[in-house]
């Protein structure tokens, strides 16, 4: 009897441990598949957050490459336009250098023509030096360049340079009463102010 009894209870113990067995392979299958399940989980979120940095990076590198772009164009704009203006400077007073190297010529031809003549010799002489003057004036307004008025004008210290003042009751306060040297424009540019003497 007791034989019995202890091989019944011996194969109930082999049978429960075996279920035993059989239950926790079948929890440790279990648990391995929800481990997987959540490190597959984790990678794609791992996956996702790696390819947002990678298109954020890219949008940050693209709005870059536009600002370059952007700023490249304005200055190749302002480039353009400053060419521009300075061509059309030099084409408009291309005559001022030439200009302002004959002024001094210009002035002893006046001087030489305020002489008085006391001979027929030295008038023909005065007549000729006065129509090559006159060549001269007409070269020069050609090219926009001309004398400015200054006698009897209110003094502008944009165009007349005072370098004597006056005391004449003819002329009002501030105004030019005498030219000591013409002044010249060149278009709308000053080429050389006149010099004057200014009543007080």
């Amino acid at each position: 009897m007791t034989k019995e009894n202890n091989s019944t209870i011996n194969e109930e113990l082999n049978n429960e441990t075996n279920d035993q067995v059989e239950l926790t392979e079948e929890e440790t299958a279990e648990a391995v598949f929800a481990e997987e399940e959540t490190n597959g989980e984790n990678g794609e979120e791992s996956t996702n957050e790696e390819h947002k940095a990678e298109i954020q990076q890219l949008i940050n590198k693209l709005e870059e490459a536009d600002n370059r772009y952007l700023r490249l164009q304005a200055d190749f704009d302002n480039f353009r336009r400053r060419t521009r203006l300075d061509s059309e400077a030099s084409e408009k007073y291309r005559a001022q250098k030439l200009a302002t190297n004959m002024l001094p010529a210009m002035d002893n031809f006046e001087r030489a023509l305020k002489l008085e003549a006391d001979n027929e010799q030295t008038k023909s002489l005065l007549q000729g030096m006065e129509m090559v003057y006159r060549s001269l004036v007409d070269a020069l307004k050609s090219e926009g360049i001309e004398a400015l008025e200054a006698v009897g004008k209110e003094f502008d210290p944009n165009f007349h340079q005072a370098v004597m003042t006056d005391d004449n009751e003819e002329y009002g306060s501030n105004i030019v009463t005498e030219e000591y040297q013409k002044g010249y424009m060149i278009k709308d540019r000053v080429l050389r102010p006149a010099m004057v003497k200014v009543n007080q």
